[in-house]
């Protein structure tokens, strides 16, 4: 696995586990909020939020991914609900 630093990189590896998670049939996958673990200091990892579509519900996801190797150590559903 490669490092995970930039934008794109964290968009990349955040579109892989959803696609795993959730399939294929996901559409309009956006990164909403990207943070870096810890606040202070060395970055060690990525607190990602993302959201995107699956069967007519708008779902928000939170990934917490490793910077030096890109495992996931934490996906959490955080919201699914019907779009208006």
């Amino acid at each position: 696995m490669v490092a995970v630093s930039t934008p794109e990189d964290i968009e990349r590896e955040s579109r892989r586990v959803i696609t795993s998670l959730y399939g294929d049939a996901i559409s309009n996958f956006r990164v909403n909020e990207t943070f870096q673990i810890p606040e202070k200091g060395p970055r060690v990892a990525w607190d990602v939020q993302v959201n995107f579509m699956r069967d007519g519900l708008k779902y928000t996801v939170d990934l917490e991914i490793q910077e030096k190797d890109c495992q996931v150590t934490n996906a959490r559903l955080i919201d699914t609900m019907t779009p208006l």
